[in-house]
């Protein structure tokens, strides 16, 4: 799994997941990959301070145009993750020079996943951009293709106990 954070904060949040009991610890540039069960996935989530989402990877393909990038989301059975009564987002990062827009990115994602539905349920699901059922990361860095699932759903840090912020109000993350 991979938990994200702000640039500079890697070693604590590595140190963090070591605490909890995460295996295969590794720090990179805003995230540490880490692993451990979904029972895990689940403690991290309620119980990191210094995370802001966790991500579960799903699948790794390589695509170098619209086409590829289709039949690669395509190639994914997503009635395992989502059902047509459900809804999804994808957020997409793109540093490719093969895709250079992350919304088209995201569009032609979107038609590869309702387009199964659809073939084989007659009905799709929809897109809900601010509180989805699912929400699917894309990752493309130049050919290199990652979907990831955020298990967090919005960010950690956003856990609901401030009710009210005053002018300035101190990032969770950062107060931890």
């Amino acid at each position: 799994m991979i938990a994200k954070t702000f640039f500079g904060f890697e070693e604590i949040l590595a140190k963090e997941l070591r605490d909890l009991g995460a295996q295969d610890v590794e720090q990179g540039i805003r995230m540490v990959s880490f692993k451990g069960d979904k029972g895990f996935m689940y403690k991290a989530n309620l119980s990191l301070r210094t995370a802001l989402k966790i991500l579960k990877p799903i699948y790794t393909f390589r695509a170098n145009n619209e086409n590829a990038l289709y039949k690669g989301i395509a190639g994914i059975n997503w009635s395992k993750y989502l059902n047509a009564n459900q809804t999804f987002v994808i957020d997409a990062t793109v540093h490719s020079d093969h895709f250079n827009h992350s919304e088209f990115v995201s569009q032609k994602c979107k038609d590869a996943i309702v387009d199964q539905f659809r073939d084989k349920f007659g009905t799709r699901p929809d897109i809900e951009k601010y509180t989805p059922d699912l929400r699917i990361v894309l990752r493309i860095t130049e050919q290199k293709c990652e979907l990831l699932l955020n298990s967090s759903g919005a960010p950690i840090f956003k856990r609901g106990y401030r009710q009210k912020t005053g002018d300035a109000p101190l990032n969770e993350v950062l107060a931890a």
